[in-house]
């Protein structure tokens, strides 16, 4: 995949949530826009593609969308389903349609599934087996999708290990690879390249990959902390309170199951108060960002910046201005 940008390489600004990437991003395009080039960013991150899900996902403003051109944000109702697979496929066909503008991409997001089937393409997986997977759902629905992630636990501990007990898309799709072929999902996926912090993936060679990870993981979990009161003050119940006065949503859809947005779903209905809703949806937020390095720093060839240290942010702007020139 991703023939043609192969020529040049392909710049992506990652790193775990609350880290600063879009900030990044903003600041090398107004630098690019100085100098007469044009940066177009392409999303990579999974709740962006959903409309209506805009405060809880931290989506770049209107304003910052005005000033450069963003791609793979608003382009999924909330009932939809964004995999992996299709981000590979997207973004390949936007760089090359950037490239053909005389523009110059850039990858920016957290969303590590999808870098890596972006970066090193998608182990090939069993067919989906409708009778299975519905066989799946019925159960799920009968005794409850955690039950389900322990009988995962006896099956591939590897896969379990990475999902949430809750999380019914990728837990029904794990117990379905190995009711179809007999071997786990992990056992699949490590025919591939590695991938999950288990084993060193070398970066391609047409990438440039700038990480921001900060050195100080209490400064990370502070700002993660400030930044979801922000978005409470700035109307986040208000938004899923949106989505929940629609008919055709609930829980259980991968949309609504992004980090904050299914702790405030169940706040709203009931099930926890204030306090356990805010400190739930916190933890969740630090435990996705811990995961996120965890990716990070099984990757050889990363340019790793730490976003909290002026110096090391100025040269993380530095090594992108430097990029431009090259290409």
């Amino acid at each position: 995949m991703l023939t043609e940008p192969r020529i040049q390489s392909v710049l992506s600004i990652v790193g775990p949530t609350g880290s600063g990437k879009t900030h990044l991003a903003m600041s090398l395009a107004e630098h690019a826009r100085s100098i007469g080039v044009t940066v177009e960013l392409i999303s990579m991150d999974s709740a962006l593609v959903f409309k209506g899900m805009d405060i809880g996902s931290a989506k770049p403003t209107k304003t910052e969308q005005a000033l450069v051109p963003h791609h793979l944000i608003d382009i999924l109702d909330p009932t939809e389903v964004y995999s992996a697979a299709r981000f590979a496929t997207d973004a390949s066909l936007l760089c090359t349609q950037i490239r053909h503008r005389g523009n110059i991409p850039v990858i920016v997001g957290g969303t590590m599934l999808y870098w890596r089937a972006w970066a090193f393409g998608l182990s090939t997986l069993p067919k989906a087996n409708p009778s299975i997977r519905n066989r799946l759902d019925e159960q799920g629905e009968l005794i409850g999708w955690p039950l389900m992630h322990k009988r995962l636990e006896t099956i591939d501990p590897i896969t379990a290990a990475r999902l949430m007990p809750n999380d019914a898309q990728r837990i029904q799709r794990a117990l379905e690879v190995y009711e179809s072929s007999g071997r786990p999902l992990s056992a699949w996926l490590a025919d591939g390249p590695a991938i999950d912090g288990r084993a060193g993936s070398i970066l391609p060679d047409w990438v440039r990959l700038i990480s921001l990870e900060p050195n100080n993981r209490a400064q990370l979990h502070t700002n993660l902390q400030i930044r979801f009161d922000e978005m409470l003050k700035n109307g986040f119940i208000q938004e899923v309170e949106s989505l929940r006065s629609r008919h055709d949503l609930n829980p259980d859809l991968p949309a609504l199951r992004s980090v904050g947005y299914r702790q405030i779903w169940e706040y709203l209905s009931g099930d926890s108060n204030w306090e356990s809703m805010r400190e739930r949806a916190i933890a969740a937020t630090r435990q996705l960002a811990k995961r996120q390095l965890t990716w990070l720093r099984a990757m050889e060839g990363r340019n790793r910046f730490d976003p909290y240290d002026p110096a090391q942010l100025l040269a993380a702007l530095n090594y992108c201005k430097t990029y431009l020139q090259q290409n």
